[in-house]
């Protein structure tokens, strides 16, 4: 791939599960990406997460170490906003993953858009967040759009082309080509609560959650029926562990103050497990790990 091709150097405002899963997709397809964090622990955690993914597709046989060391090599990091530009130069895009909180994706977020240049595409992989108020943090608004990328990144298809208020219909077409560079899926939905993939999502998790603090069955037996029963890859609690308990509680947290529909009303199992510290496979204790039935 060369670098004439469109939005050749990415910078990524994160290093975190999502952020590096992120630049990961974009180096590997040849394209250069320069990662923000806030210190260089956090870039050495980015960069080893990427580095055992890769050593799993060495391991079966689907990646080689001259494909590693390669891809690695396309990705720099620094600790600073104003550093953004040093290793790769000017940025064509970027994008934005760090926590799901507007008090620190709106600062960062018009901090950045300040630094890379007036005409430079300005994303955010938020879940929950208004695309359309975060935008209001950034000068032309109409540079601002979501990219919502679901995990893990390397091997979910689907990514969210999120069209806020003001965006410009061309910038949505060029990043609905920018995630098929990416041998990737596309698809353009409209600023909503949820967007459409969690809209309809969190209802059916939250109803999940509820039948199992109701005792219809088993954590194990839950899955097991829903994942063969309706074709799925993993059943939805083993997923609500993976994603985090508390990735989930949020958003379904701000789905519901948006709209206040009950759908999105968090159940109270899910509210005491995060208080409790159960977040899932990040806390070692979830709805399928390291929790006891009678831990409800």
């Amino acid at each position: 791939m060369t670098q004439s091709i469109d939005m050749a150097k990415v910078a990524v405002l994160g290093f975190g599960t999502m952020g590096a899963g992120i630049a990961q997709v974009i180096a590997d397809s040849g394209r250069q990406v320069v990662v923000l964090e806030t210190d260089q622990e956090r870039l050495a955690a980015g960069r080893a997460r990427i580095s055992a993914f890769l050593d799993e597709g060495i391991r079966r046989g689907k990646r080689t170490e001259d494909d590693k060391a390669a891809l690695l090599e396309r990705i720099s990091g620094v600790t600073g906003v104003a550093e953004l530009a040093e290793p790769i130069g000017p940025v064509d895009l970027v994008i934005e993953s760090v926590s799901e909180d507007a008090e620190v994706k709106k600062p960062l977020l018009s901090e950045v858009a300040g630094v890379v240049g007036a005409e430079v595409p300005v994303v955010t992989n938020t879940s929950a967040l208004s695309v359309t108020d975060l935008a209001t943090a950034v000068p032309n608004p109409e540079r601002v759009a979501g990219l919502h990328f679901f995990n893990p990144v390397p091997l979910m298809r689907t990514v969210e082309v999120v069209r806020a208020f003001h965006t410009d219909a061309a910038l949505v077409d060029r990043l609905v080509s920018f995630v098929e560079s990416l041998d990737k899926d596309a698809a353009v939905v409209k600023d909503r609560p949820g967007f459409l993939i969690n809209a309809l999502l969190i209802p059916y998790l939250n109803d999940v959650i509820q039948a199992y603090d109701d005792e219809l069955a088993s954590a194990e037996d839950i899955d097991v029926a829903l994942r063969l029963g309706l074709g799925y890859k993993s059943g939805p609690l083993e997923l609500l562990d993976m994603i985090g308990l508390d990735v989930h509680l949020h958003a379904t947290q701000n789905a519901y103050e948006a709209t206040r529909d009950p759908r999105y009303a968090p159940p109270p199992l899910l509210q005491r497990m995060v208080t409790a510290g159960a977040l899932g496979n990040k806390s070692g204790r979830g709805f399928r790990v390291g929790t006891d039935e009678e831990d409800r």
